[in-house]
């Protein structure tokens, strides 16, 4: 499948489809969001990794066997607008029940969720109505349409046998874990992908892979079989957007250039266009990123889009600027 000439990509605003969940997701789609204002994306498809299986989302996807609804519910937060309305849809979204009752700890937009998907049973009609409810800027989409679990073979649990492999099971109980992460699947390991997903896949001219907690929100689309397929026929230009730092429990010790690497370990024939990094957040790391990048056939941009108080956030504002400069170049 050929995309479109060079001259017809600068001539024409972009489809995008962004990939992650939790906090990372919601800062790409941040970003994506103001290129939606300024008309460098005309189509954004956010699809969310759904196998959280803690907090509000957890205790609502064992008592009503739905799909967690909390990293769409931030999703679409990032969609809404900048004006009152947005704002305040964004805010009543993310609002957090407190309290001593059974509601605490709950979003609001959580319970919105799992009403309309019990009221219309349909997941991504129900999401669509939400959007729309916000005025979302984009569409959110499920990375697959039935709850499933992470699985993860790790390394360092056995106080006797460092290198023994361990299943950990869970979002929660991966992303918590003291050893090392080797490798993830999915519990089923075939979750039917929605068919709207598989569409603006199809259809996007970038497609936009993290940032985010890489073992439980980037690599898990890689484990659902058909949104693979589909990353690995599209004609779309592929960024890797690479986190700031590593991540207790994930990513001990990572570098830049060990989150490529183990991300294409779990897709190794994802054809990656480009590579986004943080340039004062790369360090000494710089030469073998160089390298892993090359090796893969990419090309390696950095830029400053973090946040720059210490802490390891990408910035929404410095994020679009560098999007912006990636589509154009």
């Amino acid at each position: 499948m050929s995309g479109p000439s060079v001259e017809e990509w600068h001539d024409r605003a972009q489809a995008v489809a962004a990939f992650g969940g939790g906090h990372g997701l919601h800062a790409s789609l941040s970003a994506l969001r103001v290129l939606v204002d300024d008309l460098t994306v005309d189509e954004l498809t956010a699809i969310v990794t759904v196998a959280d299986n803690g907090g509000s989302s957890g205790r609502l996807r064992r008592e009503f066997d739905v799909l967690p609804p909390g990293d769409l519910r931030m999703a679409l937060a990032a969609l809404c607008g900048s004006d009152d309305w947005g704002t305040t849809w964004a805010e009543v979204l993310q609002h957090r029940f407190a309290g001593d009752g059974e509601m605490q700890g709950h979003n609001l937009g959580n319970l919105l969720i799992v009403g309309l998907w019990e009221l219309l049973g349909d997941h991504v009609k129900a999401l669509d109505y939400v959007g729309r409810l916000l005025g979302a800027k984009g569409r959110v989409l499920p990375m697959a349409l039935t709850p499933m679990d992470i699985t993860a073979q790790v390394r360092g649990l056995v106080p006797d046998h460092p290198d023994a492999l361990v299943a950990v099971r869970g979002q929660v109980e991966v992303a918590t874990t003291e050893g090392v992460i080797d490798s993830i699947a999915l519990v089923p390991e075939d979750p039917p992908a929605a068919p709207a997903a598989l569409d603006a896949i199809a259809g996007a001219d970038w497609v936009f892979i993290g940032p985010g907690s890489w073992f439980t929100s980037v690599i898990p689309h890689l484990m659902v079989p058909a949104l693979r397929g589909a990353l690995l026929e599209t004609p779309a230009r592929i960024v890797v957007v690479l986190n700031l730092a590593e991540q207790a429990g994930e990513t001990p010790g990572f570098g830049p250039a060990d989150h490529l690497a183990v991300l294409l370990e779990h897709a190794p024939s994802l054809k990656v266009d480009t590579v986004l990094a943080d340039a004062s957040s790369v360090g000494d790391g710089l030469a073998e990123l160089r390298e892993a990048v090359e090796a893969c056939g990419a090309r390696l941009v950095l830029d400053d889009v973090s946040v720059g108080d210490g802490t390891p956030r990408h910035d929404p504002v410095k994020l679009a600027r560098a999007y912006a400069a990636i589509m154009a170049g």
